[in-house]
Order: structure tokens, then C-alpha cells, then sequence
């Protein structure tokens, strides 16, 4: 059974990321209204990732036999503007993911320590996009030509990703709609949220990570 402030800690995140997908998917409608299609795309992709976090995090919970509670999802704020909010979010973020890391460490919770050292990892990741999208942007954005071949640049389609089949380890690609947040069988995941591109296999595991 995980430590009792740990697992609430989880529990609340659950909510809070599926927040943060609640927030990004305003950002897109915001740019859907500016006729931006691909900052739409951007964020909308943005808010898959955030559920995904919070589907990983009830997933590890229930592996653990904690009940989880789901709260009501707070309405996002329409007046914050998106790409600044978004990074200040992102960081707001990481800063919950630490305290729950801290937690973690003080309760002598290894086996959470090791499943949120992805989400260190990928918080380093979501502000540095955030963070460059804003660079982008201040380059860019107040020139039409500029504003539109990167918006273009985002409205690229993702590639599907890769996995293996179970049978032949073979690569093979699979469809987006059915590629779900996983748990290796050390209980960490696999694969980033960054495009739901595999960072790793679950037979490609470090071995000094145990499991």
C-alpha cells in the first residue's frame, strides 16, 4: 500500500492534469476563432498529453489498490493568453510534481520515486517547448508571413507511432486513437507523451532499474 499523503498527492494531480488538458483544449479553441489551425493543433495535442498524464497516474494508483476519487474539473480562465499562460502553467506543474517527488522521498516511497522520475523528465521537456513556442512567436508573429508559415509549421500531422509486436519484436506502426497511457512491469512509463511516440520498449529497459 503507498503512503497515505502520497497517494492523495497522486489522487489531486489526477485532477489537475486532466485541468491542464481542460486549459489547453480553451487555448485551441482560442486559436480556432483566430483562424490559426495550427496553434489549434498544437495545443489540441498539448491536451491529449495532459490526459494521458492523468490516465498514467490513475492507472498507477489503481495497480497500487488505492481507490481514486475524481473531483470536478474546474472551468479554465478564457482571459489568460495562451502561450504565455501556458508556460507559467507548465511550470505551476512542475512544481506539483516535485512536491509529490519530495513526498515521495520522505516516506521512503521508492516505487513512486521511480514512476514519477518520467514526469521530471517530462516537465523539463513541456517547458522547454512552451518556452520556445513563446521564443517563436516574439520572432515571428508580428509578421503576417512569418505568422503564417509557423502556424503551418505546426499544423504538420504528427507521424504514427511505433511499437513492437508482441510475437516477433518486429516494429510496427500503430493508429493514434488506440495508443493508450502503459506501465512497464516496473510500473513506470514508457512511453513519452511528447507526439505519443515511443521514448522506449518495455523489453528495452535500462537494467540497472530494476523492476
Amino acid at each position: 500500500m503507498l503512503n497515505e499523503k502520497v497517494s492523495q498527492l497522486l489522487n489531486d494531480q489526477v485532477n489537475k492534469e486532466f485541468y491542464s488538458a481542460y486549459l489547453y483544449l480553451q487555448f485551441s479553441n482560442f486559436y480556432v476563432e483566430q483562424g490559426l489551425a495550427g496553434f489549434a493543433n498544437w495545443y489540441k495535442v498539448q491536451a491529449q498529453e495532459e490526459r494521458d498524464h492523468a490516465m498514467l497516474m490513475l492507472q498507477y494508483l489503481q495497480n497500487n489498490d488505492v481507490p481514486v476519487t475524481l473531483e470536478a474539473v474546474a472551468k479554465p480562465d478564457a482571459e489568460l493568453k495562451a502561450n504565455m499562460a501556458g508556460l507559467a502553467h507548465e511550470q505551476y506543474v512542475t512544481s506539483l510534481i516535485h512536491a509529490i517527488y519530495e513526498a515521495a522521498y520522505e516516506a521512503r516511497d521508492f516505487r513512486t520515486m521511480q514512476f514519477l522520475d518520467w514526469f521530471v523528465k517530462e516537465q523539463g521537456e513541456e517547458e522547454t517547448n512552451a518556452t520556445d513556442l513563446i521564443k517563436k512567436m516574439e520572432l515571428f508573429g508580428s509578421d503576417p508571413k512569418g505568422l503564417y508559415m509557423l502556424d503551418q509549421d505546426l499544423c504538420r500531422p504528427l507521424p504514427d507511432p511505433v511499437t513492437r509486436d508482441p510475437a516477433t519484436h518486429a516494429r510496427r506502426p500503430v493508429r493514434r486513437a488506440f495508443l493508450l497511457p502503459a506501465l512497464d512491469g516496473g510500473g513506470r512509463p514508457w512511453y513519452t507523451g511528447r507526439s505519443l511516440i515511443p521514448r522506449r520498449f518495455p523489453d528495452e529497459r535500462p537494467a540497472d532499474r530494476g523492476g
